[in-house]
């Protein structure tokens, strides 16, 4: 428990008073407690966190001074809407990103709302690979303690892009069974267990994979009332719960130029993307949802949606920057990625590109797998994507993937227009049957485009080759078909033992039939075995 550098209890409904004990946490650099019913003075150990960066106390009902917080290396501060009183000690006052509202203070000085910006560059916010390989099971022992140590009680949280048929199944190799994150229900708490992911792929795991950093997000409030300013209240208090930066309409239209037509980067199903280009260099993706969205939708319900996908943290999923919602437009801001999707390094290159190489396309196709498992198995409740393919899937400088559209099932009624032709599951005919089975079959597609270098649906073929997934299943349990079948543009250069081994799990994802198709995590483990052999030092572009 001593090496638990994140933890967050927020929206727990827990109560009661904290016990004098996170001296046994001297490593912690997260913690969030925010909207529960918790009260009293803060424990004086919480000034041995001496590692304490980002510290979320919001929206409970603590008293007394917060002297004891005068020390930490704070870089991100909120403790609105409680009762403390005295004055913010001066060093937490020079914080870049500090919210101390809603309080007694003994000075009006002492009120400060300066929320700062997010780290832009392609860095990522959340637990770093040590935080989490190897110490995860510690969480369950470190709540245990917090919640045996507060006169508490505690329930599970309400429930709730980024731009830029196949055969009956054939005997398959049994996949190792991968313990996957999975949150349960006891009376008080929610038990953890977790896995190493790290020592899977042994020593020669390619270094750029940074720890899976798997954190439950919370789902947003509910609430409705006739009374207005309750419901002004309400709408505060969710909009607290954001963890990205607030966009005015005016910042937005200067740095896309009005939204110019020259600064589209794509459209999709649910709105348009546009390249945001500020004077000091930052650019930025934002994605203007179309108002035929919020017809009969309220305000709050945008503020939801924005805070249940500001809590996504895991390297593999694009990070949300901000948001904007004025004036009847609702719209979200993701960090820009320079090399574009992977449909892009696919489908659309020119002569003069440099194609993708063996390895790093099963180092995609495993880390775009590894996104996904943290939707379907660490989300409570798990969260089914609804828009998985190659178009959503964008590549860093690095070319590791990052997962686009994440937490936007709510504008994804009807999987058909927004999925295309190619992707759409066999069972998706009728729209509740779209399940995290139905993710599995189209992120298969999408390791089918990877092997292939073929699109989902292409219309420029014979009628027998126009779909990807009927024209691939007959060869890929042929070993001379299959290689075939193969991207010419690797020219034969790639392990014909890893390339049986892919087709394998392809074949199972894309089965008609969603209970015949594995569970994403053992997708990840079958893929970890594909990569065992490769060392990613030396395999870039």
């Amino acid at each position: 428990m001593s090496d638990l550098k994140y933890l967050d209890l927020g929206h727990n409904q827990l109560n009661g008073q904290l016990s004098d004990m996170f001296g046994q946490l001297p490593k912690l650099n997260f913690l969030d407690l925010s909207f529960n019913t918790l009260s009293g003075n803060l424990p004086h150990s919480f000034g041995s966190l001496s590692h304490l960066d980002t510290l979320h106390l919001e929206n409970n009902q603590f008293t007394g001074p917060i002297d004891v917080l005068g020390n930490l290396p704070l870089e991100e501060l909120n403790v609105e809407n409680n009762k403390f009183t005295g004055s913010v000690p001066n060093k937490l006052k020079n914080i870049g990103n500090i919210q101390t509202g809603g309080n007694p203070w003994s000075s009006k000085s002492s009120d400060i709302d300066r929320k700062g910006g997010l780290s832009l560059g392609g860095g990522r916010s959340g637990p770093s690979g040590a935080a989490v390989a190897g110490i995860v099971i510690g969480v369950l022992a470190a709540l245990a303690i917090i919640i045996s140590l507060i006169a508490c009680r505690s329930r599970p949280p309400p429930s709730s892009s980024n731009f830029i048929d196949e055969e009956r199944p054939s005997p398959r190799r049994p996949f190792s069974s991968l313990e996957a994150y999975e949150f349960t229900k006891p009376p008080d708490l929610r038990e953890l267990k977790s896995y190493d992911s790290s020592s899977s792929l042994g020593s020669k795991s390619f270094k750029s994979s940074r720890s899976t950093g798997l954190k439950p997000p919370p789902m947003g409030l509910v609430g409705s009332s006739t009374d207005n300013d309750f419901a002004d209240r309400l709408h505060r208090r969710k909009s607290s719960s954001v963890r990205a930066i607030a966009y005015s309409l005016s910042d937005l239209q200067a740095a896309t130029g009005n939204f110019a037509a020259g600064r589209l980067l794509a459209e999709g199903s649910i709105g348009r993307v546009y390249r945001a280009k500020y004077a000091d260099g930052k650019v930025l993706a934002v994605k203007k949802i179309d108002s035929s969205h919020f017809q009969g939708r309220s305000p709050e319900e945008f503020v939801d949606i924005v805070s249940n996908i500001s809590k996504l943290k895991h390297q593999n999923v694009a990070e949300l920057v901000g948001y904007c919602s004025e004036q009847g437009h609702n719209m979200l801001v993701y960090e820009y990625f320079r090399n574009g999707s992977l449909h892009q390094f696919l489908h659309l290159s020119d002569d003069f590109s440099k194609p993708l190489t063996w390895n790093t396309r099963v180092r995609i196709a495993l880390g775009a797998a590894r996104g996904v498992e943290y939707l379907h198995e660490a989300c409570f409740p798990p969260s089914i994507h609804k828009n998985i393919k190659s178009s959503n899937i964008f590549l860093d400088a690095e070319l590791n993937p990052c997962l686009s559209e994440c937490g936007l099932t709510t504008f994804h009624q009807n999987t058909s227009d927004n999925l295309g032709v190619g992707y759409n599951p066999p069972e998706c005919a009728d729209l509740s049957a779209y399940t995290v089975k139905s993710d599995v079959y189209c992120f298969g597609v999408v390791m089918l485009e990877l092997l292939s270098g073929r699109m989902p649906f292409d219309s420029s073929k014979p009628k027998m080759e126009q779909s990807l997934v009927r024209w691939a299943m007959p060869q890929l349990h042929d070993i001379d078909a299959l290689e075939k079948m193969v991207d010419p543009a690797l020219c034969g250069l790639y392990p014909s033992k890893a390339l049986s081994r892919l087709a394998d799990v392809i074949a199972l994802c894309v089965q008609s039939e969603p209970e015949f198709r594995p569970p994403i995590s053992e997708v990840v483990q079958a893929l970890v075995r594909v990569t065992s052999s490769f060392d990613y030092d030396h395999d870039r572009r």
